[in-house]
């Protein structure tokens, strides 16, 4: 018999009802040392001050309007946006999944606008993800996430990862971007170097497409810049952003330039919650909060001390993990032991992490974790790796 939810996800058994910081605390008051904050989502941890005062202060003054009328929340977060980005002009979604589904519209429509309704191919790689949707799976084109859901939607080729010379090979007349992850995320922490990501915009301009970079999972501070493609001094022509942008709270946004932008005109795309007066509230406080001058010097130099702690780890147990991967706090355990066993071992340690392809454990913090947190991580990531390896000599 069905369940009242939809299975649809493998859950794990835990339940929490309380959090603070990096910390989730269960029923029976045992806490856990979230190292996967919703998966990339709690960017400044559970409960922070400065995001329950503004969801108050808003939430007992106006929720909804609909996008009918101006937002003045959603304004402001869109100038704050505007002013610290590459990007021209913002659109507010609920979610990652409609922040790339508005990019895919906003890349066709912009041909289309230029007299060149041909271009509608998107070029992306094999191992991406960008959202749950028709366009989101069709532009992944893994087995696991389009079987028994086509045809699926056109338009979209699929390249492998790292394939330069495919890549140039691809692009033809009826091309209009090419978008990719700048890391990773679902794939497994795979960083791009930032060589190919200067590479991408050359090629980009030299053709006249538009690059779409998704930064739903890799953005909002989480590599120690505001925006992972800040590192290659490249800017794209729209990105996608969510997760950490809301806090916790549904909150995404597709950020553009005015020539990427110019097909969408009155009426060509539209949100009923996008970007109401409580998401954008609360939004406004996370961007504020990561503009201030000492919160992304403090996540670099967080993410090289839990870097520095996981390679010794690795090095500690190598029959549990192969290698460190990924940028700031956005970091990967890749294994050697089953990625299922490690995540069930860390449980056991009070400690989450997040799985992702390639049997890669997923390390996903607060961006505020303080020392001490980080240390307190590897001594419970070391416990849960002595215990698998215990177990699998017992057995």
């Amino acid at each position: 018999m069905i369940t009242p939810v939809l299975p649809t996800y493998a859950r794990a058994p835990l339940s929490f009802v309380e959090g603070s910081g990096p910390w989730l605390v269960t029923e029976t008051g045992e806490r856990y040392l979230d190292l996967g904050a919703g998966i990339a989502v709690n960017a400044l941890g559970h409960a922070h001050p400065r995001l329950v005062a503004a969801l108050e202060a808003q939430g007992r003054r106006l929720w909804h309007t609909s996008n009918l009328y101006r937002v003045p929340q959603q304004e402001s977060l869109a100038e704050l946006l505007v002013a610290n980005t590459f990007a021209d002009t913002v659109f507010f979604t609920n979610s990652g999944t409609e922040a790339a589904e508005c990019a895919v519209k906003m890349a066709r429509k912009c041909f289309h606008a230029k007299e060149q309704p041909e271009r509608v191919e998107i070029l992306c790689f094999e191992g991406s993800f960008h959202g749950r949707s028709s366009a989101g799976i069709a532009a992944a084109g893994s087995a696991k996430m389009t079987e028994g859901f086509g045809p699926l939607l056109p338009g979209f080729r699929h390249l492998p990862w790292g394939a330069h010379e495919a890549l140039e090979a691809a692009i033809g007349p009826t091309t209009a971007a090419i978008m990719i992850e700048p890391i990773q995320g679902e794939g497994g922490i795979k960083p791009l170097p930032e060589a190919c990501l200067k590479g991408l915009r050359a090629l980009c301009d030299q053709h006249g497409i538009l690059l779409i970079l998704d930064e739903v999972q890799c953005g909002m501070g989480r590599t120690g810049r505001l925006f992972a493609h800040e590192w290659a001094g490249v800017t794209p022509d729209i990105m996608p952003v969510a997760k950490g942008i809301g806090g916790g709270f549904p909150l995404g946004a597709c950020l553009a330039t005015e020539n990427a932008a110019r097909g969408m005109t009155l009426g060509t795309h539209g949100s009923t919650y996008g970007g109401n007066p409580l998401a954008c509230a609360v939004g406004l406080a996370v961007i504020e909060t990561m503009l201030e001058p000492a919160f992304l010097p403090r996540v670099r130099a967080a993410a090289g001390r839990f870097r520095q702690g996981l390679e010794g780890l690795v090095a500690a147990h190598p029959a549990v993990f192969d290698h460190v991967r990924g940028d700031g706090l956005m970091l990967g355990l890749v294994c050697r032991a089953p990625v299922a066993d490690v995540i069930a071992k860390g449980y056991d340690a009070r400690v989450i992490l997040v799985p992702a392809a390639e049997n890669t454990a997923r390390i996903l913090p607060p961006l505020n974790l303080s020392d001490a947190e980080i240390d307190e991580a590897l001594v419970r990531l070391d416990q849960a790796a002595t215990a698998l390896v215990t177990a699998r000599g017992a057995a």
